[in-house]
């Protein structure tokens, strides 16, 4: 839940950034089990590569944790936002489109 938290925390005071964009593709491709391009997380910093790392460890854990939810509407934010400002960010780029 730590890492959760942490990354809905870092969407959310600055959704705009290349970290929150990563993270939220992130999200959004292991809610819907869409493949996600992985070298998108090698363009984080250091703390934010190891949050997704922890990210990921809890999204195996546990994953219908009402937390994740939270994160995943958030992260669907951003990038719809992300598209409606017509930006082509990493994880709109990696990550396919479900079809």
């Amino acid at each position: 839940m730590k890492a959760l938290k942490k990354a809905r925390q870092l969407i959310e005071s600055a959704p705009e950034s290349a970290a929150a964009r990563v993270l939220s593709g992130l999200v959004v491709a292991l809610e819907s089990e869409v493949p996600y391009a992985i070298d998108a997380l090698y363009t984080l910093g250091y703390d934010d590569f190891e949050l997704a790392l922890e990210l990921l460890q809890e999204w195996r854990l546990d994953r219908y944790y009402m937390s994740k939810v939270r994160l995943l509407d958030l992260s669907v934010q951003v990038g719809e936002m992300s598209r409606a400002e017509g930006t082509a960010g990493a994880p709109e780029s990696a990550a396919p489109q479900a079809a």
